[in-house]
């Protein structure tokens, strides 16, 4: 390199505070250097099929039309998480419709014009199968590229149109609803837990925080806002809040992983406080923050290890037994996480930390398809165990139905 004659150089001057100075530029160089590198291992200019590599028509005998030919339900379930009633549920309730009658945006089509369905690669079935796909997975954009016989340019464009059409049509499906309960339902939700734990009179759902990565920024204030020094890591945290039946009730979405938990959950906080009667709380784990005065006795957590019980022998024995089921009970948020990262793969994959609201946006789209999924599939931890009636109710076929699904 040219840098080494000149440390020889000022070797042989033993210039030390010369020389320091010159190793300190080589190994910034060095790092700049490899960081070049690594980003240009990254880089997946070179991972992409052109067009003579794909089969000739995304309309025809493609690996997804095969799919959505065959109206298989494990299939469809392996594949993108729903059955076959459930994806024509979310293809009817407003994406055919946006997807057939709005332009898709491009610098060589006018926006105000109408869309050209005949010129399109995929019909609306198609996108919504490239978008369940894309959340299912975390396969690169060259799997989508074989499974639906797109270049990587149209892969890009429908994914980024279709996104927002699906959670535009979500926020208007009930089973998609992320909500609050009213009313009678917190009686209606601790009569299903209590009828596993007796002792846990008042619960009605149960929280957890969870951490997903992101990429690492170049701008300082981003760097430090994502960099959780606990984990030593990027990360933005996200609070859930899930119901005895498996539906999320309150989604904290995209704070900063450098955070306290106490910040992050304050809109959870505020819910507790304004819309949650009094005898009514959630069930979290020891490091959920629960100490503000104004939600006293609204937020419970397991003893922590060692934590000593005070009291007679029976009343510690009653402390002890109440304590197991709140940790038998939190554990129902454990599922709920898993449902989430294991149902939507992509969250597994680093965000893109230079688009704030494109993580935003994904992380709302996942939590209200999990909800759809559990209300419309009910293959769900949550559920399963929390409502055992149901298989009275709804009969043991469906339940052995969505058994065999499951095993598979």
């Amino acid at each position: 390199m040219d840098f080494i004659p000149q440390l020889l150089l000022l070797q042989d001057n033993e210039d030390e505070d010369l020389l320091l100075a010159a190793l300190a530029s080589l190994l910034l160089i060095s790092i700049d250097e490899a960081r070049r590198l690594r980003n240009a291992c990254r880089n997946p200019s070179h991972r992409y099929l052109c067009r003579p590599q794909l089969l000739p028509s995304p309309r025809h005998n493609t690996p997804w039309q095969r799919l959505y030919a065959s109206r298989d339900d494990r299939a469809f379930i392996t594949t993108m998480g729903f059955n076959v009633e459930t994806f024509h549920t979310l293809l009817v309730s407003g994406f055919e419709m946006e997807w057939e009658g709005l332009p898709i945006d491009r610098t060589d089509v006018s926006r105000a014009g109408a869309p050209r369905l005949h010129a399109r690669s995929l019909d609306a079935a198609g996108a919504l199968g490239l978008v369940l796909h894309y959340l299912s997975s975390a396969m690169q954009e060259v799997g989508l590229q074989q499974i639906f016989a797109l270049i990587p340019a149209t892969v890009s464009r429908y994914l980024k149109f279709s996104m927002p059409i699906l959670l535009n049509s979500l926020r208007t499906m009930p089973e998609a609803e992320i909500r609050w309960p009213t009313g009678d339902e917190f009686h209606e939700d601790n009569a299903l837990i209590v009828a596993r734990h007796p002792r846990l009179l008042g619960a009605f759902g149960s929280a957890d925080g969870l951490g997903l990565a992101v990429q690492e920024a170049d701008d300082a204030e981003a760097e430090n806002a994502t960099y959780n020094g606990w984990k030593s890591s990027h990360f933005i945290n996200n609070i859930l809040a899930f119901s005895p039946q498996g539906v999320i009730i309150h989604a904290t979405l995209n704070a900063p992983g450098s955070w306290h938990d106490a910040h992050t959950a304050r809109p959870l906080f505020e819910k507790l406080y304004t819309s949650t009667p009094d005898n009514f709380y959630l069930v979290t784990d020891t490091a959920f923050p629960r100490s503000a005065v104004s939600i006293a006795g609204k937020i419970r957590a397991p003893l922590k290890t060692g934590q000593r019980v005070e009291g007679t022998a029976a009343e510690q024995d009653e402390t002890l037994t109440f304590n197991r089921e709140l940790l038998s009970y939190r554990q129902t948020a454990e599922w709920g996480m898993r449902a989430m990262q294991g149902g939507f793969a992509r969250l597994r994959v680093p965000l893109d930390i230079n688009d704030s609201e494109g993580r935003r946006a994904l992380l709302e789209l996942c939590c209200r398809l999990h909800n759809v999924r559990a209300v419309c599939i009910g293959i769900n931890q949550i559920r399963s165990v929390y409502m055992p009636t149901w298989q009275a109710i709804e009969g043991k076929e469906i339940w052995s139905r969505l058994e065999i699904l499951a095993d598979e």
